[in-house]
């Protein structure tokens, strides 16, 4: 099966039968197990560490602390490092959670009960708690630095005078929406495993960016890039908390240097929300103003989020305000406000997850204030070029995305007033949905063999998105190969250099380096067969002239030029492809949810999702992902917070016992994703865009208008809980 066809995951029977590996199932010989013990205030100096009782625990081999790690060669700051401080590196204290010592176990019940008996002296500092900004007084909080956070972005953006036209537009809204932290809640807790050989570092972890790893532990230790070996097969779930060095790979490799023995760390639930990023709390202030028939005037954005005492994370909630809707001027900024809490970091969706929650919103409440249907707002306002800069869209058929969405969901059917199905009152909302688009150079290499089987070779990550299917269905396409054929070895710096497996950019980049490998390994093989490349097909093992029929045998081809192997290497450059072109993926989410106002509960019903993204690669995967998009989004919606316990300064609940997330009972069978028929072929060889994130968007701003549709009530903190349905 080629490009465009419903291949079943390859990896499917791997992962559900147990037999992947992953990296907390590796062994090394003679390896030590660790267990970081870690800070139970938020702020404050280590004065002393009395590691005796814990050394006395049968099966600890050594506890190292601060006094026993040697200084970073290197300034730590920006990527791939995830902050700009490194623990164990000096006595400070910036958050509760941050490993002070590390116990090394011959088992990982010696070092657990290791880590138990460490006895550690604070002093204890002043520490700053978060509290929720006042827009009254939110002036007092510094707009980072130009060319900050994670994507680089900049912090304000204006055109024309939004304030003044806003106040003056005919119909306008102005209002705050906020949201709680929320962690990523992986499958598989982060692990890592460290080995040294002399001075050269091999580390299998489980990460989204090898080729990240690499660059940094290089750095840290001071040696070449060429020294460091990191191994990632399998990566259990990320969703952007493992797109970055965060400290237990940094530590994992130093412990293993001073013991000169591999250590391997598996955090557990409780470390992953101690000491590893999420996202922080995010509130924002959006306006929107508009004549009497809805034509935009202006928009404001200006949005809050949370951020450690060390380092400026900055969640560009704005970029969807920026981008989206035809509006002659805008005003937009983001600000961080600095706590003593953990770095935050990228989560599914970032960006435009958080922001449009609330202008989806916002635009939902000047349809009703305008006594317009929400879709013909958003349809009144349609952006035919990029509204920030005036250039072209690479593509898009977000028009098509709405009108076929509706239909599938019949949305032009639904009723002005909600209706009742027993104790429950039933509402429908609606929300556009809208992601960047992000490429990464990366490379790959393809060898085919004489029996027709190949492989590919790529430094890409397994993240469980569909890469293990994807890619060899992409080569197929080309090499007329069944995909089960064609092997794929990836997660490993020594294969070649790929980008990272976040941003919804895998497919984009590092298949259209697939792509262009495979097309060259074709090429070759029709020089070798006397024909000319642009003419030539393959199919089944054979190649021949397109339209043509007859055909050679790959066995007879390569046998006849003594060649036992043909390789192709692809290389993808996005400098090359779409310059010019604004590039963004689109979408449009319609929602029917369930209200119960006696008992506060909220449950969703139906979703539709119409989708603008390009050429899909794989209708079957490709609808995965926005499925698992649009649970994402009613998680946010509906049930998902990090609670943060002020007095002690630390999340209040570390495990899932106190964190409700989606199951499957929480979502309905009937959930419709469409594909509008499209091909971008600005955006690289494949004419397809990233849809990993996309489906998450809206989805929250299109639950609580649903919401609205059925009570009245308009929620603008989220999750939607009872205690905001009831009566």
């Amino acid at each position: 099966m080629g490009i465009g066809e419903p291949l079943a995951r390859i990896d499917g029977p791997l992962k559900v039968t147990g037999s992947a590996s992953y990296t907390a199932d590796l062994r090394a010989p003679n390896m030590l197990h660790a267990v970081f013990v870690t800070a139970p205030l938020p702020a404050g100096k280590v004065i002393a560490i009395d590691s005796s009782d814990a050394l006395a625990e049968p099966g600890v081999f050594s506890v190292l602390t601060h006094h026993d790690m040697p200084q970073s060669k290197t300034a730590i700051a920006g990527p791939p490092f995830a902050h700009s401080f490194l623990p164990l590196q000096d006595e400070e204290i910036r958050h509760e959670g941050q490993p002070i010592a590390i116990v090394l176990g011959e088992t990982l019940e010696a070092a657990a009960a290791g880590a138990e008996k460490v006895n550690v002296s604070i002093a204890p500092a002043i520490a700053r708690i978060p509290v929720a900004p006042l827009w009254s007084n939110v002036d007092r909080i510094a707009l980072p630095p130009k060319n900050t956070g994670y994507f680089y972005l900049e912090p304000e953006f204006a055109k024309g005078e939004a304030d003044r036209t806003l106040a003056l537009a005919t119909q306008h809204v102005e209002a705050v929406y906020s949201q709680p932290p929320r962690h990523h809640n992986p499958m598989e807790p982060s692990a890592v495993l460290a080995q040294w050989e002399g001075d050269a570092l091999t580390l299998y972890a489980s990460t989204q960016h090898v080729y990240a790893l690499r660059m940094g532990l290089a750095a840290l230790f001071g040696i070449p890039s060429e020294r460091v070996r990191v191994i990632s097969k399998h990566t259990g779930g990320a969703f952007g908390v493992k797109g970055l060095l965060w400290p237990q790979e940094a530590l994992a490799a130093l412990a293993a240097k001073i013991v000169q023995r591999p250590v391997r760390v598996v955090l557990s639930r409780a470390d992953m929300y101690s000491f590893l990023g999420y996202q922080p709390r995010i509130v924002q202030k959006v306006g929107v103003g508009s004549d009497d028939k809805g034509v935009l005037a202006a928009i404001t954005h200006h949005v809050v989020n949370l951020t450690t005492v060390t380092d400026d994370f900055i969640e560009f909630a704005t970029e969807a305000s920026k981008s989206l809707y035809a509006t002659p001027s805008m005003l937009l900024s983001q600000r961080a406000e600095r706590a003593h809490v953990a770095m935050p970091t990228a989560m599914r969706a970032p960006g435009e997850g958080p922001g449009m929650w609330a202008l989806e919103s916002a635009m939902d409440e000047l349809a009703v204030k305008l006594g317009i249907d929400p879709l013909d707002l958003r349809l009144i306002n349609y952006a035919e070029t990029e509204p920030s800069t005036g250039a072209p869209w690479s593509s898009k058929k977000l028009r098509e995305a709405y009108e076929e969405g509706a239909r599938l969901f019949g949305w032009r059917e639904r009723a002005g007033s909600p209706r009742r199905d027993g104790d429950w009152i039933i509402g429908q909302g609606m929300a556009s949905c809208f992601m960047g688009t992000f490429r990464f150079p990366s490379r790959a290499r393809i060898v085919l063999r004489r029996d027709a089987t190949a492989v590919i070779e790529t430094g890409t990550q397994d993240i469980g998105t569909g890469i293990p299917t994807i890619f060899p269905q992409i080569a197929s396409d080309v090499l007329g190969l069944a995909a089960s054929r064609i092997e794929l070895r990836l997660g490993d710096t020594e294969l070649p250099e790929a980008g990272p497996t976040y941003g919804s950019s895998s497919t984009m980049g590092v298949g259209a380096a697939v792509l262009a490998a495979a097309q060259e390994v074709r090429d070759r093989l029709a020089r070798l067969a006397n024909l000319p490349p642009d003419e030539a097909t393959m199919l089944d093992g054979r190649i021949g002239r397109i339209g043509a029929t007859e055909t050679q045998s790959v066995g007879e081809v390569m046998q006849r030029a003594g060649e036992t192997e043909i390789a192709g290497l692809g290389i993808f450059d996005p400098t090359q492809h779409g310059t010019g072109y604004a590039m963004r993926t689109f979408g449009a989410v319609f929602v029917e949810v369930g209200v119960d106002p006696a008992l506060g509960l909220l449950r969703l019903r139906r979703a539709v999702g119409s989708y603008s993204v390009g050429r899909i690669v794989n209708p079957r995967t490709a609808r995965s992902q926005l499925l698992g998009g649009i649970v994402w989004g009613w998680g946010m919606a509906a049930m998902e917070q990090s609670a943060f316990e002020p007095t002690l300064g630390r999340f209040l609940s570390k495990n899932l016992a106190g964190v409700a997330i989606p199951v499957n009972a929480d979502i309905p069978s009937e959930i419709t994703v469409h594909f509008v028929d499209e091909i971008d072929e600005k955006a690289g060889p494949i004419g397809g865009k990233g849809i990993g994130e996309l489906g998450a968007t809206g989805v929250a701003a299109a639950v609580a208008n649903a919401v609205f549709h059925a009570t009245g009530k308009r929620i603008r903190d989220l999750p939607i809980t009872p205690d905001k349905l009831i009566g």
